[in-house]
């Protein structure tokens, strides 16, 4: 080995792991605070750490001077729309290629680190945007991917990431002990996965599709609770 291209020891994260064990069975974050006073959260992995910006882009880059590159993208089939007379939810002749796809499913997993970050340190409303990016992702991907393997590729994420935004919406409900709207939440929840499957032309997946069964489970949970017995 030449030592001599080995950095400096001071550039170690061994210092910061120490103390701070990984566990392979549960996510394990926290926020800490930056060299420039801003607060970042980070998630533990078997390897070292994940750091991620707790807005904008998690890796903090801005693409072309966008929050995000889907927000680069959606400006740009914005403008083609206009230009062309287009509108959004209609067809359009605006194309996404491979790398411009691939790049956008590498923004979504950092979006996705960083929802499950949040999720479990109970912060709803960053789940809840996160979550939406992500499916903003998907319906770009859907609409304007050239390859039909492309729009094919991110579908199946669909229902875990809708799973994740029912949970933290109805856990925001469930803070104010509002069990009604929570159990409408959820049942608006399980209601859009079973339509995408079916519309997937896959409704034999929905007896077996885990995000289903466990908000279903959930929602009989609530149902369940303990409530305060008649004076």
């Amino acid at each position: 080995m030449d030592r001599s291209r080995i950095a400096d020891k001071s550039k170690s994260i061994t210092p910061i792991l120490e103390g701070w064990d990984y566990t392979p069975d549960r996510v394990t974050v926290r926020r800490v605070q930056d060299v420039d006073g801003q607060t970042r959260i980070q998630m533990r992995l078997d390897l070292g750490i994940l750091q991620m910006r707790e807005t904008g882009r998690p890796d903090g880059l801005q693409p072309h001077g966008c929050e995000s590159l889907l927000a680069q993208y959606e400006d740009q089939l914005r403008q083609h729309g206009e230009q062309h007379g287009e509108q959004r939810g209609q067809e359009t002749s605006f194309t996404l290629d491979a790398q411009q796809c691939a790049d956008l499913k590498a923004e979504s997993m950092q979006y996705y680190y960083r929802y499950l970050s949040a999720f479990h340190l109970g912060d709803n409303s960053a789940v809840i945007r996160d979550t939406e990016h992500n499916l903003r992702i998907f319906d770009l991907i859907r609409d304007c991917a050239a390859e039909a393997s492309d729009r094919a590729s991110i579908e199946e994420f669909r229902p875990y990431v809708w799973m994740m935004n029912t949970r933290a919406k109805a856990r925001m409900v469930l803070d104010r002990e509002d069990y009604d709207q929570a159990l409408e939440l959820i049942t608006e929840g399980v209601q859009r996965i079973e339509g995408f499957l079916r519309e997937a032309h896959h409704p034999e997946l929905i007896s077996s599709s885990r995000e289903i069964q466990f908000l279903r489970d959930w929602a009989e949970n609530i149902r369940r609770r303990p409530t305060d017995s008649p004076t």
